[in-house]
């Protein structure tokens, strides 16, 4: 049996509790962790509770704050193979330590596709997919909005089948990343500034194929949104025939591929040209009949007894007709002629010779400064992209949250008044501490003086 001798420090249980929870709280302040869900639970305050467990073996707390709740992609269940991300904390009372989750998402490809599954029927079921809500598209739109990479090869396919197709159309380029971090927030807002901007048609959003990693970006609910919400008729083109995104899921229309989009928003000349001879040669014929049925109608009414004279009273008019129009066609051409001597007369009076000339030799001036304009607007444009790349390192350079990455912290009042001194503390003071990524509620137990 150990006993105490007066030199050893005993410690209560709150001390040991507090000296526990301030240890385990420094160390592991962001952590990711994997294992399978067990006892999932909601309260009636909207926080949700867990176990995340491996084998038999080892069993882990875990608690998602109702404010946290909302960022989880996926419905967790039990069973289900998690990565979590948080902090670990002890809660006191129970002197239980306990991961408090910020983030979490199903453990590796598979549930990755789960993720989209899940997101997919809650997307449907909220109606954004439904077949009423999807508009027709115009049959001879005037401008195309494009939201899409400017670099890759779809871009140029696209625009390639618009002008081939219909030489006439307008084309507006939303530039965007179309894959990795921050991509679904720009083409989302692309589409956004596009229905701003009026005067659209139809747009064409989408990108080339690729990998489902690359073409996640359509998949993201704020892309879905953007296209539901879209006031503009939506052609979704991403990837090829094979691939499905929720984006196609939620336009108007799906095209195959990107020139497959530009084939279905805008009609072919040439077919239009074939279609409106076609419907010329219809009129003709049947206005060509219908004036043969009515002139053979004619024939027989004046065949009949008590019209023979009145056919040759419309002999008689019809020669008046072509008499009139017979000097109407000389008049006219005698007008013409004298117009003609006098135009001569002018021209050769007033230098009128040399303005074609004149006009050749302007429109090469225009061209030129055309040109001088374009390369000011180029350079006008490097030079203040520069500009804004140097401010913004500056603006990241100044950003207090730096200083909270490397592990420090800030300390508030609940009113967010911030805190310089322990002094200013009373014990049982709630307070509501900063971090890097997330904050925390903790209730002052113990004040040490400055030194201590």
């Amino acid at each position: 049996m150990t006993v105490a001798t007066a030199s050893d420090q005993i410690l209560g249980v709150i001390e040991l509790t507090r000296r526990i929870k301030a240890t385990l709280e420094t160390e592991y302040p962001a952590v990711w962790v994997r294992g399978e869900i067990s006892g999932m639970k909601r309260s009636e305050s909207g926080h949700v509770y867990f176990s995340l467990k491996e084998g038999r073996d080892a069993v882990l707390s875990c608690a998602v704050w109702r404010t946290s709740v909302g960022r989880l992609k996926f419905e967790p269940r039990d069973g289900m193979q998690v990565e979590a991300f948080g902090a670990v904390e002890v809660y006191a009372p129970r002197g239980q330590y306990q991961l408090i989750v910020r983030e979490a998402r199903p453990a590796g490809l598979g549930a990755l596709l789960l993720a989209l599954e899940e997101l997919k029927q809650r997307l449907k079921a909220e109606g954004l997919f439904d077949e009423s809500r999807k508009r027709p598209l115009p049959r001879y739109p005037g401008r195309v909005g494009l939201v899409t990479s400017p670099s890759g090869a779809a871009v140029r396919d696209v625009v390639k089948v618009l002008r081939s197709r219909w030489p006439s159309i307008g084309i507006v380029l939303a530039p965007v990343r179309v894959q990795g971090e921050g991509a679904a927030a720009e083409i989302a807002a692309a589409i956004g500034a596009m229905n701003r901007l009026g005067g659209l048609d139809v747009l064409i959003v989408g990108r080339g194929g690729g990998s489902i990693e690359d073409l996640w970006a359509f998949n993201e609910e704020a892309v879905v949104r953007a296209i539901a919400g879209s006031a503009i008729p939506v052609i979704s083109a991403v990837g090829h025939e094979v691939d499905w995104t929720l984006a196609d899921f939620a336009a108007d229309a799906r095209a195959a591929t990107p020139s497959n989009a530009a084939e279905i928003a805008v009609p072919d000349r040439a077919e239009v040209a074939r279609a409106v001879e076609n419907l010329d040669q219809r009129a003709r014929r049947a206005l060509r009949g219908r004036l043969a049925d009515r002139r053979r109608q004619l024939e027989e009414l004046l065949a009949k007894y008590g019209f023979r004279r009145i056919r040759d009273f419309f002999g008689f008019h019809q020669q008046r007709v072509d008499d009139a129009r017979q000097r109407l066609r000389r008049a006219l051409q005698r007008g013409l002629a004298a117009a003609r001597e006098r135009l001569d007369a002018v021209r050769g009076r007033y230098g009128l010779r040399e303005w074609p000339k004149s006009l050749g030799t302007l429109r090469e001036r225009i061209a030129e400064l055309r040109e001088a304009m374009i390369a000011v607007v180029v350079a006008q444009t490097a030079t203040r992209r520069v500009r804004l790349r140097a401010c913004e390192d500056r603006l990241r350079a100044l950003s207090p949250r730096l200083v909270l990455e490397r592990g420090y912290c800030l300390a508030r009042r609940p009113d967010g008044t911030l805190l310089h001194t322990a002094s200013a503390l009373t014990v049982g003071e709630l307070i509501a501490i900063e971090f890097a990524r997330g904050a925390a509620d903790a209730r002052v137990e113990t004040i040490r003086p400055e030194g201590e």
